[in-house]
């Protein structure tokens, strides 16, 4: 992402990379320590994104949405509520009742989270992202504070009656996310 990032110039055309990653904490850069309970086996590395710790793992569909936000002439806020709008949509086709909120970035449902978000801008153009909770062990984020967030209870969309596999949550989120950021080219690049 950050060589992507670095490397691009006006006429580089926007990516979004959908992926799983191993079981790992990423701790954002105003990422406090005390929101590390026990992290144990599953390592913890330090990443230039917004927000505090979160854990991914397999099961979790993350989306890195690499977006010159200069030349869309989006706002982060406004990207921020986009991102949050597709997952709400993809949520919604499934009769899921999500939301966001405008203090902690991310969707819920039933005060419950479902997906964090996190991005960083650098040279006016987003990387990092989201991330779905969709068929995974949930059990690692009683380890930490979810996004800084002591008691935050985690759910995945299959427990909610949303898409139950990573393959129905991937095709799902990618139309709505084509759809709300008007990608008008789209490639698609298997890696699951």
């Amino acid at each position: 992402m950050q060589q992507f990032t670095d490397q691009r110039d006006d006429s580089t055309i926007d990516e979004i990379w959908l992926l799983e990653h191993p079981p790992v904490f990423t701790q954002g850069q105003a990422g406090k320590a005390e929101h590390l309970l026990f992290p144990g086996e599953i390592p913890v590395v330090q990443v230039d994104r917004g927000g505090q710790v979160t854990y991914h793992g397999p099961g979790q569909l993350v989306a890195y949405v690499l977006l010159n936000i200069k030349r869309r002439n989006l706002g982060v806020r406004q990207l921020v509520n986009l991102i949050e709008q597709s997952i709400i949509d993809t949520l919604a086709a499934n009769q899921v009742n999500a939301y966001a909120k405008s203090d902690a970035p991310g969707v819920y449902v039933d005060e419950k989270k479902v997906a964090s978000l996190g991005l960083r801008v650098r040279k006016g153009c987003t990387f990092h992202g989201l991330a779905l909770n969709v068929d995974m062990d949930l059990s690692p984020f009683s380890r930490i504070n979810p996004c800084g967030y002591a008691g935050m209870q985690m759910v995945q969309s299959k427990d909610l009656g949303g898409p139950v596999s990573m393959l129905q949550a991937k095709q799902q989120l990618t139309a709505q996310l084509v759809k709300l950021l008007n990608v008008s080219e789209f490639q698609e690049i298997t890696g699951f």
